[in-house]
């Protein structure tokens, strides 16, 4: 029997950072709860209340909830609507695939004012003769019933006629409780059958009272030929139980019943039993496997890949480490994984699984680190040698012309051995030199242009055409 606890509530709650006192929607569905509880106590503040798909046979402990608007309580084992008159702000109530058989407990609820939406779908009071009519007629402040909504017409044809079918629903009343009855005595029967059944296959058993008894009566039994010839080989025992176990839950499953609650019960009362074994048997299953063997008693330490995942490893020789490149599962939690770094061998722990690699190197587990790629999920673990140097980066020479290799000095052609640097001359002016941004004229080294004229022809001066005459000024 699962009860509703602080804890779940909380853990319910993460969507209120798991406060209870000021929740106002919680989901309880599929919790196998059996009784409603402590709900009207923590969370007075409640809106939404989800429960269905749960053992509920009750409607109790929501009467405070004041402020709640929404109540879902589908898939479950009640039988009568109740104890919801002091719901005030109830609007939505889903009771969808109950056992309400009962159609005149709807009148409970007349006091919800606010009620605007009904689902009584997969009862056993809508197959009623004027089921419909019967509710519309008593709840006036109903929109839609079943998903249906309610027109004005509709609702003035329910109003007539109705003590003729409050008449016949009584009728179906009584008929539908004398059948539930004849059930449950049938389903307390069956169970005492049951009970009785086991304590005398118990009884058959030795030993059952705690006592050993002999007899000398009792005969060893045959042991077939066929167990014989395999030496009763246990693998066959527990197939032959195996299928025993199957054909058993096989009847139970094709048995015809009656759906009715306590069928329903028995039916999860079976599904657990079965859930438990199964837990017992892989509890079984740990205990008999004998735990894994990692590193012998001499101390030598084992290769293992219990997850079966693929990986790489390398080593850098420019950084002197070790690199281990796992495969892990892309869309798989981190939180699930665990990674041990030992001087001699890395492991990593997948979802409790172990994943072990001896190293070729020793190598330095405090300056180790552990990197998971964003894109392909996979894990990247760095391990630094102890032994080795970590080596310059090899850069590239510098490949010049024949024509250029006579051009270029010495000193520019050399090979670097060690990391290069920049070197700034001092001499250099550090700031922008505004004085050379205009380039100066060049001299010229005749000097200024000057006017020259041509020279005199002395062999025209002494020509006898020459005439010289005062008047005309001479030239300069």
């Amino acid at each position: 029997m699962v009860l509703i606890t602080e804890d779940l509530i909380r853990r319910r709650a993460e969507h209120n950072n798991c406060e209870i006192f000021s929740l106002e929607e919680v989901s309880l569905h599929q919790q196998d709860i059996e009784k409603i509880e402590h709900i009207d106590k923590w969370c007075r503040d409640l809106k939404i209340l989800y429960l269905q798909n749960n053992l509920i046979p009750r409607i109790e402990n929501v009467n405070k909830l004041k402020k709640l608007e929404y109540l879902n309580l589908a898939l479950n084992n009640i039988e009568l609507i109740e104890n919801l008159e002091g719901c005030e702000s109830l609007q939505k109530l889903d009771l969808t695939v109950n056992f309400v058989g009962q159609l005149s407990s709807v009148q409970s609820l007349k006091s919800n004012l606010h009620l605007r939406e009904l689902f009584l779908v997969g009862n056993p009071c809508t197959e009623f003769e004027g089921y419909r009519q019967y509710v519309v007629a008593y709840l006036p402040q109903l929109k839609f019933l079943d998903g249906k909504e309610i027109m004005r017409s509709e609702r003035i044809r329910a109003g007539q006629g109705l003590e003729a079918v409050r008449r016949r629903v009584w009728e179906q009343e009584q008929e539908y409780l004398e059948k539930r009855a004849r059930e449950k005595q049938e389903a307390q029967d069956t169970k005492k059958n049951k009970e009785q059944r086991k304590k005398e296959e118990s009884s058959r058993k030795p030993g059952f009272d705690g006592r050993w008894y002999t007899d000398i009566n009792n005969t060893v039994p045959k042991v077939p030929e066929e167990n014989k010839e395999n030496g009763g080989n246990p693998e066959e025992e527990e197939k032959t139980r195996g299928t025993c176990t199957d054909d058993l839950d096989k009847e139970f499953w094709e048995k015809p019943c009656a759906f009715t609650p306590e069928s329903r019960l028995e039916a999860h009362r079976h599904m657990e039993e079965k859930r438990r074994a199964k837990d017992r048997e892989r509890e079984k299953d740990k205990k008999a496997k004998a735990p894994r063997t990692l590193i012998t008693a001499e101390g030598k330490v084992l290769n293992v890949n219990e997850p079966k995942l693929e990986f790489y490893l390398s080593e850098d020789e420019e950084n002197n480490t070790i690199i281990l490149d796992l495969a892990v599962y892309r869309h798989m939690d981190t939180s699930l994984l665990e990674v041990d770094v030992q001087p001699t061998y890395v492991r990593v722990t997948v979802k409790g699984k172990t994943f072990q690699l001896v190293l070729p190197a020793e190598v330095r587990p405090d300056s180790s680190t552990a990197k998971r790629s964003q894109t392909t999920g996979h894990l990247l673990v760095t391990m630094p040698k102890i032994q080795g140097e970590v080596k310059p980066k090899k850069t590239a020479p510098h490949l010049l012309q024949p024509s250029q290799s006579s051009e270029v000095p010495a000193e520019k052609t050399r090979k670097m051995t060690g990391p290069e640097r920049l070197e700034v001359d001092p001499s250099k002016h550090s700031c922008v030199d505004l004085a050379n941004i205009i380039p100066r004229e060049k001299i010229v080294s005749q000097g200024p242009l000057k006017l020259q004229r041509p020279p005199l022809n002395k062999v025209g001066c002494n020509s006898e055409d020459f005439e010289d005459d005062p008047d005309v000024p001479p030239l300069v």
